[in-house]
């Protein structure tokens, strides 16, 4: 499996309100940004579409260190709540629906498709494949203010 570096961040100008996302793809010392936004959105759904977005970008199974600052998308992953939200019809609890559950159907989709392993980054502290991320995202996000 080829090694692939994903780094990802969502943006948002209110929450609700106009968003972008940003990515950066590393393989063998090739870098590929992506980004893009919308009108009328939310933070979290901005962090997911970059790393849907980014994963759908490799276009064979791939070992993925996947690199971001969102607490919701990393841990949803990796602790795993993400499947049970889906096992359980996308509720989170007996009472309260999950959000998005369009975007993570899709994700533990790709997420189930390559190896991911996914690295928690403090966002705005320094990290420059982070703040090169945010850039994107912000600039996209600003195209619809």
């Amino acid at each position: 499996m080829k090694k692939v570096e994903i780094f990802t961040d969502g943006a948002c100008k209110g929450n609700p309100g106009p968003g972008g996302w940003g990515a950066v793809l590393r393989y063998n010392g090739v870098e590929k940004e992506i980004s893009g936004g919308e009108a009328q959105t939310t933070n979290n759904r901005m962090e997911l579409t970059a790393v849907i977005r980014a994963l759908e970008a490799l276009k064979e199974p791939c070992e993925v260190t996947l690199c971001t600052d969102s607490q919701y998308v990393s841990n949803a992953l990796k602790l795993g709540w993400a499947k049970k939200w889906q096992k359980n019809n996308w509720m989170r609890n007996k009472k309260e629906k999950a959000l998005n559950p369009e975007l993570w159907e899709r994700l533990l989709e790709l997420y189930d498709t390559h190896k991911v392993e996914i690295v928690w980054v403090k966002g705005h502290a320094g990290h420059p494949e982070n703040e090169r991320c945010d850039r994107l995202a912000v600039a996209e996000a600003e195209k619809y203010m």
